[in-house]
């Protein structure tokens, strides 16, 4: 009876454990399959590895602690009333057709205008319809720069530290990114931006046979360091001897201090059939947030960049690019006077960098004085042993300073190793990016901030 009972019982559990075991393989299935699902819709080949930028993660972390923000490179003061006025009276304007699209590769009254300024800053007229193009930003100018020129296999030589859509951009073109970094000379005293420099033998190693581009900012971002004429000489040497294409990304060009000279690479002997210059309204009248920017250059080489325009962003909004071309309607009429807003802005911005220079040496910092732009590096390791940053899991120490800074200090600056390739972030790391286009109060309260700490 016992015996029979026992096998009563257990029928039922076999019935369960087969039917388990079912439900488990059936369970697996699914997970393969959407597994492979997902596999199929991950990122492509060539945006494999991409993270989120450091600005959304630094946006972020404002929102949260709402520091004083001295990472991000934005005004916090008001544009030049000529300027919002301009897109004011464009609201009201009884031209309707100021509200509708305009032509794609650029308004035709922007383009003149960018026309008639940089023919004569250049010494080479310029076709306002072939040889300029009016982009969502320069941001764009660069995408459609560098999708419109690579090729699968290309290689683009980029200078370190760099503005970080440089690499993604490149890769998304399947091009193949070469970095060189700007090191640091060694000296005593005050470090100035023009002490961040190209090793030569290293320079002309990365030029051969496959390179395809080289990109250049000046005004540089985020050192400040303006590419003095010998060091574009050379540049233009290489490229020349190569045949390779310079993106001179110049968006801080009205930016330059100490008397330093802004020489654009495009004027030196060979470069115009070679180069594509990139511009921004934003950095320019310091509205970063009306995202129009544009190209220019020789029409053999704006042609790729519209074919990639025409088929993303096609036409920018018409308001803004006509706010823009008024804008620029006034500084012409008033070009290399005092009171141009190409040349006040710098003396307005000059004070305000040796102060920063000024409080971040004060607290212990070694600051770069940059000669253009409106950033500062400044070397934060002096100051490792007051921080205890084991709380911070990042990788790199500059992640973990300023993230230690943010939330304990309320005072918040930019990584600069995420300007840098994977193999070379070491570099960044013992560095800050604070930003000087700020308030005058706010660089009081950053400066107190640090001398409350000290």
């Amino acid at each position: 009876m016992l015996r029979n009972c026992r096998r009563v019982c257990v029928l039922p559990r076999l019935n369960i454990f087969v039917n388990s075991l079912d439900q488990r393989q059936k369970y697996s299935s699914k997970l393969t399959a959407a597994q492979n699902s997902m596999d199929k819709f991950d990122l492509p080949k060539r945006l494999q590895g991409s993270t989120p930028s450091v600005w959304n993660e630094y946006i972020t972390l404002a929102m949260q602690y709402k520091p004083l923000n001295l990472g991000q490179g934005f005004p916090d003061d008001a544009a030049p009333e000529y300027v919002t006025s301009a897109l004011a009276d464009i609201a009201r304007d009884e031209n309707y057709l100021l509200h509708q699209y305009t032509r794609g590769n650029g308004h035709v009254r922007l383009v003149q205008a960018l026309s008639k300024l940089y023919s004569g800053l250049i010494g080479r007229e310029l076709n306002p319809l072939s040889d300029i193009l009016i982009t969502s930003g320069a941001y764009e100018a660069l995408y459609s720069t560098i999708l419109g020129h690579v090729d699968d296999g290309d290689e683009v030589i980029i200078i370190e530290p760099f503005f970080d859509c440089y690499e993604p951009m490149v890769k998304m073109a399947n091009g193949v990114a070469r970095f060189i970094p700007l090191k640091l000379r060694e000296k005593d005293g005050p470090i100035s931006s023009a002490d961040w420099v190209l090793d030569d033998a290293e320079l002309e190693k990365l030029f051969n046979e496959k390179t395809k581009m080289i990109i250049l900012n000046t005004p540089h971002n985020p050192t400040g360091k303006v590419f003095h004429r010998n060091e574009l000489e050379r540049i233009a040497e290489l490229c020349c001897k190569w045949n390779v294409l310079c993106v001179s990304d110049e968006v801080y060009e009205w930016l330059v201090f100490d008397g330093v000279e802004h020489v654009r690479i495009c004027t030196l002997p060979g470069m115009w059939d070679r180069t594509i210059t990139i511009g921004s309204a934003g950095k320019t009248f310091s509205v970063t947030g009306w995202k129009i920017g544009w190209a220019y250059g020789p029409h053999q080489l704006i042609r790729n960049l519209q074919m990639v325009h025409q088929n993303s962003v096609y036409t920018c909004p018409t308001p803004l690019q006509e706010g823009v071309a008024r804008s620029f309607e006034v500084e012409l009429a008033r070009l290399g006077k005092p009171e141009s807003y190409f040349l006040s802005l710098p003396r307005e911005l000059q004070p305000k960098r040796d102060f920063m220079a000024e409080f971040l040496s004060e607290a212990g910092m070694r600051p770069t004085i940059p000669e253009g732009g409106y950033f500062m590096m400044a070397d934060w390791s002096p100051l490792a042993h007051k921080v205890d940053l084991s709380a911070e899991p990042d990788k790199y120490r500059d992640y973990k300073f300023t993230k230690w800074m943010t939330k304990n200090m309320g005072l918040q600056g930019i990584p600069p190793s995420a300007f840098y390739s994977e193999s070379n972030k070491h570099l960044g790391e013992d560095f800050v990016r604070y930003c000087f286009i700020k308030k005058q109060a706010n660089l009081d309260k950053a400066a107190e901030l640090l001398k409350q700490w000290k």
